[in-house]
C-alpha cells in the first residue's frame, strides 16, 4: 500500500487509480489496452501518465528488494537496530539506503580496516571520545605492537585516525546533509585541455556555473566534451562549510589535546573518503535528471514525427539525392506498391542534368506522378534546384517536399528491407522508403530503430537500454492511437499492436498469406500463439474494412460489441449505417449517458467512446496534426535577408530553442527566448516537431551556415495547421 500511496502523491492522482492502474499492469495488459479499454477502472488515466506511473512503479519495487536485502544482511551480522531499521524503512531513494547500508557494507581492505586488524580500534575510540588528559602519544604507547607492525607512536596515531576518518565518511547523516548543500551551494566549472583547439565546446573553455541552476543540456554537453577528452569538468563544493559543519558534529567538547587531531582527520575524511564519492553521486543524479529530461523531449519529437498526416491517393516519386553514386529513384503508387526505379546523374561530377531531366518528365507523363518526395540529405539542395527548374517545364501539376530521411540508410541496409525488396540495391529501398515517408510516415517510420530516427540531441550519449524503451513505448502508443488494418499492416507495424509480440506478428501476416484475407477479429484466434489474453488486448486496434461485421472496422472493442448492437437498435439503427455513414449526429439522441451507460451495462466514459467511434469510424487522430508544407518553388541561403518572414517546418526542438526547415536545406535556430513573449521553461510548451511556423529572419551567417529566427510577430506565436 506504501507503493500505492508514493505513485498517487507523485503523480498527483487517487489512490482508487493508482491501485486499479497497478492491478491491470500485474494481470498483463498493455499500456494503450488500459489507457483505451480500462478508463473505467483507472478513471480515464492517459498514456502518458500510465506510463510514468509504470517506470515509478518498477522503481519503488526495486527500492523495496533493495531494502529488503539490506535489512537481512544487517540483522545477519547482528547490528540492526530498530531506529536504523525505521530509517532504512523510510528512505526514498536508492542512494539513501546505500548512505546507510555503507558502514555494514562488506568492505574491500582500506586503511581503516588495516588499522583495526593491528588492534587501533580502542586508541581511536579515546579520541572520538574527547575524555583523555594524557597526551595522545602516551595513550598511543599503549598500542605499539611489533608482531602487528605497529613499531612508532605515529604508526599508531596515524591507524587511528583512518579509522576515525572511515567512521565520519560512512556516517549516513553527514552525508545526506553534505550531499544537499553540495547541490545548493555547489558549483560545477569546465575547462579545454588545450585552449587553442577549434571544437564545438568553445563555450565550455572557461565555464562556471552553480549546481542548482545547472540545466539538462549542458550537463549532456559537459559529459560529452569530456568523455572526447577535449574537457575538464569538476565540482566545486561549499567546503569551508561542509568542515564547519562536520566539526560541529564530531568536535563535542573543547579537548586541547584531541581537538587538533579531530580537525586534521575531519579535512582528510572529507578531501579524500566524502568529497570524491559525492562528487561521482552528485554528477551520476544530474546525468541521469537530464538523460530522463531529454528523453521525455526525444519522445515528444518521435510521437510528432510518427503522428505526421499521411498524403494518401497520390502517386510519389521518392528520391534519395546522392553525388558520385547518382540519385536513386523509386515511382511508388497510392497503396506502397514500387512501380518502377531507376538511377539519375543531375549533380556532380556528372551533372547530367538534360538527361536526368527527360526520364524525369517520362517517368512523370507515364506513372502521372504528382508530387516528388527528396530526402534532406548530401545533394538535397542540388536535386531540388534540378526539380524547381523541371516544374517551370512541364505542364503537369507537380509538388515537392523534401522530408527527414533520417535512419533511412539504416532500413535500407537492413534485413526487413532485404525481405521487402530482394531485388533491389541500398539506393533502390532507401528512395522507396522516402516516397512512403510521405504516404505513411507511421507505417514506415516504425520498420527503423526509433533510436535511428534522430530526434533529439546526444541521443547516442544516453542510456541506451532507457532510452529504447521510452522509444518504443512512444511507437506503440503512436501505433495503437491510429489503429492498423489487419489485412495490409506488415508485420513490423502489428509488432507494435498492443499484446502482439514479433512472433504473432510474423504469425498474422502467414496465416494471411494462407488463408487470404480476415474477414472477423474472432479470426485472430486461430492465429499460432495468439491466444485469449493477446486477442482481448490487440483486437479493438486490429481494424478489418469490408468484413463481416462493420463492428470491426471501428476501434470498439469486442467486448462492447452487444452495448453497441443494443445502443444502435435504441437509437433506430443496425450495424450496417456504420458502413454506410448514417451515424453522424447520434449523440444529440442521447440526453441522458448514464441512465443509458446503466442500460447497456458498461460505463459511461465506455459509451461515450463508443459513440464517438460510431459517429467517426476508424477517424485517424492524424488528421488534426498539421499537414507537410508542399512546395513549387526553391530559397537559397543568401536569397535570405533579415526581416524576411517566412513559414516553416519545425524539424527538431531541443532544451533551447527549435530547428525550423524555411526551405534553403539549412535549418534556422529559434532560440527559446525568441518562441514568445511570455516565459517558458522549454520550447515543447510553444511548439512541436512537424508544427508549421511563421518565423522571421534575424540574422544569416553564411560562412557559419547559421541562420537565427524568431516566432516574436505580432507579439505571440502564429501556428498554422
Amino acid at each position: 500500500m506504501e507503493i500505492i500511496t508514493a505513485l498517487s502523491k507523485e503523480l498527483g492522482i487517487k489512490k482508487q487509480q493508482a491501485e486499479a492502474a497497478v492491478k491491470l499492469i500485474d494481470e498483463g495488459n498493455t499500456i494503450p489496452f488500459i489507457a483505451r479499454y480500462r478508463k473505467e477502472a483507472t478513471g480515464a488515466l492517459n498514456d502518458e501518465v500510465l506510463r510514468n506511473l509504470y517506470d515509478r512503479l518498477n522503481y519503488l519495487r526495486n527500492l523495496e528488494e533493495k531494502k529488503n536485502q539490506v535489512l537481512s544482511s544487517i540483522e545477519e551480522q547482528g547490528k540492526l537496530t530498530e531506529e536504523l531499521k525505521a530509517q532504512i524503512l523510510a528512505a526514498e531513494t536508492m542512494v539513501v539506503v546505500d548512505d546507510l547500508y555503507r558502514p555494514y557494507r562488506p568492505k574491500r581492505r582500506t586503511r581503516a580496516t588495516i588499522a583495526k586488524e593491528k588492534g587501533l580500534e580502542p586508541l581511536a575510540n579515546v579520541i572520538s571520545l574527547q575524555m583523555t588528559e594524557k597526551s595522545l602519544e602516551e595513550e598511543a604507547e599503549a598500542f605499539l605492537n611489533p608482531e602487528k607492525e605497529v613499531n612508532t607512536i605515529e604508526e599508531a596515531l596515524e591507524g587511528a585516525k583512518d579509522i576515525i576518518a572511515e567512521y565520519i565518511s560512512d556516517e549516513a547523516d553527514y552525508r545526506i546533509h553534505i550531499r544537499e548543500l553540495t547541490m545548493k551551494k555547489g558549483r560545477i566549472l569546465s575547462a579545454a585541455k588545450d585552449k587553442e583547439t577549434e571544437s564545438v565546446y568553445e563555450m565550455y573553455y572557461e565555464f562556471d556555473e552553480s549546481l542548482a541552476k545547472l540545466a539538462g543540456h549542458r550537463i549532456l554537453a559537459l559529459n560529452r566534451g569530456e568523455g572526447e577528452k577535449i574537457l575538464t569538468v569538476k565540482i566545486e563544493a561549499p567546503e569551508e562549510d561542509i568542515i564547519r559543519y562536520l566539526e560541529r558534529k564530531i568536535i563535542s567538547r573543547d579537548n586541547p589535546v584531541t581537538t587538533p587531531v579531530l580537525k586534521e582527520v575531519i579535512a582528510d575524511s572529507y578531501k579524500r573518503l566524502i568529497a570524491p564519492a559525492i562528487e561521482r553521486e552528485i554528477r551520476n543524479t544530474l546525468t541521469e535528471k537530464a538523460e530522463d529530461g531529454a528523453i521525455k523531449v526525444f519522445g515528444k519529437n518521435l510521437e510528432q514525427l510518427l503522428m505526421q498526416p499521411p498524403i494518401t491517393n497520390r502517386i510519389v516519386l521518392g528520391w534519395d539525392p546522392a553525388f558520385r553514386t547518382g540519385c536513386k529513384l523509386a515511382v511508388v503508387d497510392s497503396t506502397g506498391k514500387v512501380l518502377d526505379t531507376t538511377v539519375i546523374f543531375p549533380t556532380a561530377p556528372q551533372n547530367k542534368i538534360e538527361e536526368s531531366k527527360k526520364v524525369l518528365k517520362n517517368l512523370i507523363q507515364k506513372y502521372q506522378i504528382t508530387l516528388i518526395s527528396v530526402g534532406n540529405g548530401t545533394a538535397s539542395r542540388e536535386s531540388e534546384m534540378v526539380i524547381v527548374d523541371l516544374l517551370k517545364e512541364i505542364p503537369q501539376k507537380v509538388q515537392y517536399v523534401i522530408v527527414n530521411e533520417a535512419g533511412a540508410s539504416v532500413y535500407s541496409a537492413s534485413k526487413l528491407a532485404t525481405e521487402e525488396f530482394p531485388n533491389f540495391d541500398v539506393g533502390q529501398r532507401s528512395a522507396a522508403s522516402i516516397a512512403r515517408r510521405l504516404q505513411d510516415p507511421l507505417a514506415e517510420l516504425v520498420k527503423i530503430d526509433p533510436k535511428s530516427i534522430g530526434v533529439g540531441q546526444y541521443q547516442h550519449d544516453m542510456n541506451q537500454k532507457k532510452l529504447g524503451e521510452a522509444l518504443g513505448g512512444v511507437v506503440e502508443d503512436c501505433v495503437n492511437k491510429v489503429g492498423v488494418d489487419l489485412n495490409t499492416a506488415s508485420a513490423s507495424l502489428l509488432e507494435y499492436i498492443s499484446g502482439v509480440s514479433k512472433t504473432v506478428a510474423r504469425n498474422i501476416v502467414t496465416y494471411r498469406e494462407e488463408n487470404g484475407r480476415f474477414v472477423s477479429r474472432p479470426q485472430l484466434l486461430k492465429v499460432a500463439k495468439l491466444g485469449p489474453k493477446a486477442y482481448e488486448q490487440c483486437a479493438g486496434f486490429l481494424r478489418i474494412t469490408e468484413g463481416k461485421n462493420p463492428l470491426d472496422a471501428t476501434s470498439v472493442h469486442p467486448e462492447s460489441y452487444d452495448a453497441a448492437k443494443k445502443l444502435l437498435e435504441k437509437l433506430g439503427f443496425a450495424t450496417k449505417d456504420i458502413k454506410e455513414g448514417n451515424l453522424k449526429g447520434i449523440s444529440k439522441k442521447i440526453s441522458d449517458y448514464k441512465k443509458l451507460a446503466e442500460e447497456l451495462e458498461v460505463g459511461v466514459l465506455t459509451l461515450e467512446d463508443i459513440v464517438k467511434e460510431l459517429e467517426k469510424p476508424a477517424r485517424d487522430p492524424r488528421e488534426d496534426m498539421p499537414k507537410p508544407i508542399l512546395r513549387n518553388d526553391v530559397l537559397e541561403m543568401k536569397d535570405l535577408t533579415p526581416g524576411m518572414v517566412l513559414k516553416g517546418t519545425v524539424r527538431n526542438v531541443i532544451d533551447f530553442g527549435a530547428f525550423v526547415d524555411i526551405g534553403v536545406h539549412q535549418d534556422g535556430l529559434v532560440h527559446i527566448s525568441q518562441m514568445t513573449d511570455r516565459y517558458i521553461k522549454h520550447p515543447l510548451e510553444v511548439v512541436s516537431v512537424g508544427d508549421i511556423v511563421e518565423v522571421k529572419v534575424m540574422s544569416v551567417d553564411l560562412k557559419k551556415q547559421r541562420i537565427q529566427l524568431t516566432m516574436k510577430l505580432e507579439g505571440d506565436v502564429k501556428k498554422h495547421g
